[in-house]
């Protein structure tokens, strides 16, 4: 008996990485998985149809059960048809992954229109497409009688919550929108049965990682931290029956899961009536925060090793001259 017996899981963006894991580990715990994946480049060029039928072919060599979709999140009729093709294969839909992603990583003084449309389209209006129509399917069972326990875990980055990386303007605004999302779906769809979790996966081994230093790295043996698999079994335990969380952001680094508190309150300064800003500078300056770059540091300590300002701001110009354009 696997956790997932029963279960129909669509997961967008099931080709590679993450999603791919997340595939072959939902289908190894029983349940029938719809693969999205329209095969794209990591900046959502191009397209390659066999990328979601390769995932489908492993399940179904180890005896389970897939099909391929290859429409884009971000197309609104799209996110539609993954949804129908999840109930018309398979009878229902009790699970979304929201995963699909893409980047194309520029300085703010670079970062061109369509640049940011294109990102901000697939990953957070991606997300609320296929959550919307799976809402609807959703709400209409219930309507009907059906008490079925359902669940969205949509997919959120360090990029965005913890640690917004330079060059990532839209890839950060897109996943922190995600997470606020998953609070929203976790209040509005509680209503019908549906549970609504994010993942934040971070030093993942992906194709958007690579470049990172030491990411290509692997150990001779044991434990991989950095492999994307690790990600699965958390995202797997949120989509099944018995899980009990709902509205959780869950940052998952190796064999790490800690649950995330959004942006918590910090110290504070109070007057009975209106700050002039002589009196608002003064009080400020006893003020604790945080910064930047310290927290960046910190962050990627995994990656760069102990580090300060000078360094940080070394490698924030290389990433930033490296995509700088005179348009």
């Amino acid at each position: 008996m696997g956790s997932l017996d029963g279960r129909v899981v669509l997961i967008t963006g099931a080709g590679r990485g993450i999603g791919r894991e997340e595939a072959l580990y939902c289908a190894g715990e029983g349940a029938k998985v719809v693969v999205n994946d329209p095969g794209v480049a990591i900046d959502g060029t191009g397209g390659d149809a066999s990328v979601a039928a390769a995932v489908v072919e492993e399940i179904t060599a180890r005896g389970g059960r897939a099909v391929a979709n290859t429409d884009s999140v971000s197309d609104w009729d799209g996110a539609r048809r993954m949804v129908e093709m999840a109930v018309e294969a398979f009878g229902d839909l009790h699970v979304l992954i929201n995963n699909a992603t893409i980047e194309r990583n520029r300085g703010m003084a670079d970062l061109g229109e369509e640049d940011f449309d294109v990102v901000v389209a697939v990953k957070l209006k991606g997300t609320f497409a296929v959550t919307r129509w799976a809402a609807r399917y959703w709400r209409e069972r219930y309507a009907a009688g059906e008490r079925v326990d359902r669940a969205v875990i949509n997919t959120s980055s360090g990029s965005g919550l913890l640690n917004p990386l330079p060059a990532q303007a839209s890839y950060a605004a897109a996943n922190a929108g995600v997470a606020a999302m998953t609070t929203v779906g976790a209040l509005e769809l509680g209503r019908y049965g549906v549970r609504v979790n994010c993942i934040s996966p971070s030093m993942a081994r992906t194709r958007l990682t690579l470049e990172v230093p030491g990411m290509s790295e692997k150990p001779a043996g044991g434990f991989d931290p950095l492999d994307p698999a690790t990600s699965a079994p958390v995202a797997a335990y949120l989509a099944s029956a018995g899980c009990p969380l709902t509205g959780q952001v869950l940052s998952v680094r190796g064999g790490s899961v800690a649950v995330n508190h959004a942006w918590s309150r910090g110290e504070r300064v109070e007057k009975d009536g209106m700050w002039t800003v002589e009196e608002l500078a003064e009080a400020m300056k006893g003020v604790s925060m945080d910064d930047p770059f310290d927290k960046l540091a910190q962050a990627l300590g995994g990656a760069l090793g102990a580090t300060g300002h000078a360094q940080i701001q070394e490698m924030i110009n290389t990433l930033l001259d490296g995509g700088s354009s005179e348009e």
